[in-house]
């Protein structure tokens, strides 16, 4: 079980505007670090930014970096509170064989001073959940675990013999002097319905939940308040505009780049930080810092005695390694040096959102440990792609691919590798007529070239199986637009969005709810010709067993499940892909007419 979390310390009848001493409550200077959103990516990936005009490409990120630059900022700053905005694990094979225990291990390493709970915490129920913060609490570092609006039953994994066993409210740090309250908020409606939680675990409204806590923390004189969320970068924004009292959102769940880094090539979502009015007109502060272990944010907050934020600012720093490649006029790699390395060099000190990092010697020599046991089973090439499979939700959004290209490729279809992805689910379900995945359960690019078991347990990390589904054709169009609509909701999930083998369609997301993927034609896996989806037919649909259960905004699928026409195949999804690609050999993007999504009209601006 968990330590008793600093919050349960400071006295609950404080009076307001005064430190727990009595004095009255001064100005604070503060800077904040903080990640979200690494998904058990504890290794370095790469990212091509466009320097000087030239497309290079760095090795970036890794846990052992992230531990490096926070140890770094930390150093150099003198009020410091360490911050996690969700979603620590699910996402590679590091999590798929070790459950989350290699990043509770990474984690203890920077020490956070709070970690909020993200949708991906309950992929493994609650019961995976407890271990995974066992494994957080047995270092020395007693990191508070926040989530105000999710609630567990007494007696359960996460509740053991009391509501707040594992999950606290909020915790107060004293920095400076200074109380300042941080409440831990987690997106509700995709975590009751993207994950796995238990049905009696109960996840409650973010905005009614964050504002009782800041009430209660103001009663207690805490008038410098951090909203620790993972609820989405535009949700962030509406919710500190609506909430009076909060000062800062640290936030998570959309993987969202903020910056100004235009000039190399990537796509910022908004200023870091965004800065807004709160319900009382006071400034508030909204930061995120992109995704798998890519970025630290560095937020630095001045408040006054009053509680109220005079100002904000800060850096994204883009965690960037020494191992530098560029390719020549005859498509070969090459390592600049001399004057191009100097040039190189040089645009990246002009900018404090880069930076050369050094990683950590302890955390890489922490993480070897679990690499040595990857290695030999991941490593087994498999097949070929003979170009790049990139990566997108819905398309035209962007940002979820690291292959230079692919966010223009994917505007009309959409994503690759989610169509490719439900062909190979066609073809290990020997009943099925046709397939349909979502995109959230496919979690990256495969690039041109070998492909390995570790590339697909990447891919598809999830616990899944194959389900086949009995299902009329109306239904199929009923729960294809429940997915699409799912997708687009203020409180769904993008990865709700519907990609298939067998089936295509159109998309417009001007018509009215319920018909906004029509033109629904099927050619099943016999079959020669596309043709018209009847209301009347009858198919067997394979997808993966979460969305079968009526995950992810499938109610359909769920209702067909329990209506008893789902069959679990029980092969294990990211191993069908696997024996898909080593039949197949070499996989490509499908023909244009193949793609699932023949065309898309985004929703009126």
């Amino acid at each position: 079980m968990l330590k008793q979390s600093a919050w349960m310390l400071i006295p609950l009848a404080l009076l307001a505007g005064c430190n727990d001493d009595g004095s009255e409550s001064g100005p604070l200077t503060l800077s904040i670090l903080h990640i979200n959103d690494h998904h058990s990516n504890l290794e370095p990936a790469s990212q091509t930014l466009n320097i000087d005009g030239e497309e290079t490409e760095f090795e970036t990120g890794g846990f052992a970096r992230v531990v490096s630059k926070i140890r770094e900022r930390e150093a150099q700053r003198e009020n410091v509170l360490k911050l996690h905005a969700g979603d620590a694990v699910t996402g590679t094979l590091y999590f798929t064989s070790f459950e989350g225990e290699a990043d509770a291990e990474l984690m203890n390493l920077v020490c956070f001073d709070a970690f909020a709970l993200g949708n991906h915490e309950f992929d493994r129920g609650d019961e995976g959940l407890k271990q995974f913060l066992d494994w957080l609490s047995a270092g020395s570092c007693n990191t508070p675990v926040l989530a105000a609006n999710v609630v567990p039953e007494v007696g359960t994994p996460l509740a053991p013999t009391a509501v707040d066993d594992y999950i606290k409210p909020y915790v107060i740090r004293e920095v400076g002097g200074e109380q300042v309250g941080i409440i831990g908020i987690d997106i509700a409606n995709k975590t009751r319905n993207s994950s796995s939680p238990l049905a009696s675990t109960r996840f409650l409204d973010e905005q009614t939940t964050a504002q009782t806590m800041i009430d209660e923390l103001e009663a207690q004189g805490v008038n410098k308040i951090i909203l620790l969320t993972h609820y989405q970068y535009q949700n962030d924004l509406q919710l500190a505009q609506n909430l009076s009292g909060v000062d800062v959102i640290i936030g998570g769940d959309s993987h969202t780049l903020l910056g100004d880094f235009d000039a190399y090539g990537l796509t910022a979502g908004g200023p870091y930080p965004t800065e807004v009015t709160n319900a009382d007109g006071d400034r508030a502060c909204v930061a995120q810092a992109w995704q798998y272990a890519q970025v630290v944010g560095e937020l630095n907050v001045q408040w006054n005695a009053s509680g109220q934020v005079d100002a904000c600012s800060g850096t994204p720093h883009l965690l960037l390694g020494d191992n530098i490649t560029r390719t020549d006029e005859t498509d070969t790699d090459y390592s600049p040096e001399g004057s191009e390395l100097q040039a190189i060099m040089a645009a990246i000190e002009s900018d404090d959102q880069l930076g050369i990092v050094t990683p950590d010697t302890n955390a890489e020599t922490t993480l070897q440990k679990y690499t040595d046991q990857l290695d030999t089973f991941r490593n087994q090439v498999v097949g070929t792609a003979t170009e790049d499979l990139c990566l997108e939700r819905i398309p035209g959004t962007g940002g979820r691919s690291s292959i230079a290209g692919c966010d223009e490729a994917t505007k009309e279809r959409g994503g690759d590798i989610p169509n490719v992805v439900a062909q190979a689910f066609l073809f290990q379900s020997k009943n099925a007529d046709v397939a349909i995945q979502n995109a959230g359960g496919v979690r990256t690019d495969i690039p041109s070239g070998p492909i390995t078991i570790g590339d697909a347990y990447t891919l598809l990390p999830f616990a899944n199986t194959l389900v086949d589904l009995t299902m009329t054709g109306a239904e199929i169009r009923q729960v294809l637009n429940e997915a699409v609509d799912y997708a687009h909701a203020p409180d769904g999930s993008s990865g709700a969005y519907p990609y298939a083998a067998g089936l295509r369609w159109e998309v417009d997301m001007t018509r009215a709810a319920g018909a906004r993927l029509y033109n629904i034609e099927v050619k099943p896996r016999d079959g020669n010709a596309w043709r018209a989806l009847a209301d009347t037919d009858q198919f067997n649909v394979v997808t993966n067993s979460f969305t079968a259960g009526g995950r992810d905004g499938y109610v359909t699928f769920g209702a067909v499940s329990r209506d008893g026409r789902a069959v679990d195949t029980y092969l294990d999804y990211a191993q069908s892909f696997v024996d898909y690609v080593k039949g197949q050999g070499t996989i490509s993007k499908p023909a244009l007419e193949d793609y699932s999504t023949q065309s898309y009209t985004p929703p009126a601006q």
